[in-house]
């Protein structure tokens, strides 16, 4: 099972919080504290990442069975329901669990979200997938973090995606980096469905890789709508937390 944590169990709701790859459950350090005023937190690390570390995991991944690992661990803290809070790659966890197990959402907020591969993106992954066993993985950890997040304002945020990604073996490196090579043509197919579930997108301002397609998926979606951050870029959770803490909060209690 997942690696978690528990924050307040004295609330009537929960708010589950998944980080995206490379990165752990600290990368919500500044959430934990405001959200735990309303709601029980549970933050997971995913497989892998952080302190998780499960024995026997298949040489490949894929979204279905990373996505079922948070469901795991939601059936076994008995939490039938729940608004799901993701980052980056963990906005597509969270949204392939939106299509298997739409009755164990309250709702959904998604930043950085990841709705696309897009051309730049799969040009990276392609570059990454080709020098994977040529060059230390980290070099390929430091690269996407300075395209993802190139500017001084996103320094935090990068410094804490690279340091997180530092305890991540090898060979997780190579499952995660696996996944993402068929999942194009998929993503677009899930995303194009309106899942009903209210969903709020936080976005930066300067997030250049995957800002545009949520702005158009929105404005098909009656159930979602976004919010962008100025001087804010992919993880803008940490950029702006204090504009992001106050959005999500305000989302999540009117919800």
């Amino acid at each position: 099972m997942l690696h978690y944590k528990i924050y307040s169990q004295h609330h009537e709701e929960w708010v589950v919080l998944v980080h995206g790859a490379g990165g752990s459950s600290t990368i919500w350090y500044k959430q934990i504290r405001a959200y735990r005023k309303n709601f029980n937190v549970l933050v997971v690390d995913l497989r892998g990442h952080g302190a998780c570390r499960i024995e026997n995991s298949p040489s490949t991944y894929t979204l279905d069975l990373v996505s079922q690992d948070i469901l795991e661990v939601l059936d076994a803290l008995n939490i039938k329901k729940a608004h799901f809070v993701g980052v980056s790659l963990g906005t597509m966890l969270i949204r392939q669990l939106a299509e298997t197990n739409p009755e164990r959402f309250h709702t959904m907020i998604l930043a950085g979200a990841v709705i696309r591969i897009t051309p730049r993106l799969h040009f990276l992954l392609g570059l990454a997938n080709m020098f994977k066993k040529l060059i230390p993985f980290m070099w390929l950890y430091k690269l996407f973090a300075w395209i993802l997040m190139p500017k001084k304002t996103h320094k935090t945020s990068r410094s804490l995606f690279v340091q997180e990604a530092k305890k991540i073996k090898h060979r997780e490196f190579l499952r995660w980096l696996t996944l993402t090579g068929g999942i194009a043509k998929y993503l677009v197919k899930i995303n194009e469905k309106d899942t009903n579930i209210p969903t709020l997108y936080i976005m930066g301002e300067e997030d250049y890789v995957f800002l545009e397609p949520v702005k158009r998926i929105v404005k098909e979606h009656q159930s979602s709508k976004l919010v962008i951050l100025k001087d804010s870029g992919h993880v803008c959770n940490v950029d702006q937390a204090a504009q992001f803490n106050e959005v999500s909060l305000q989302f999540l209690t009117t919800h």
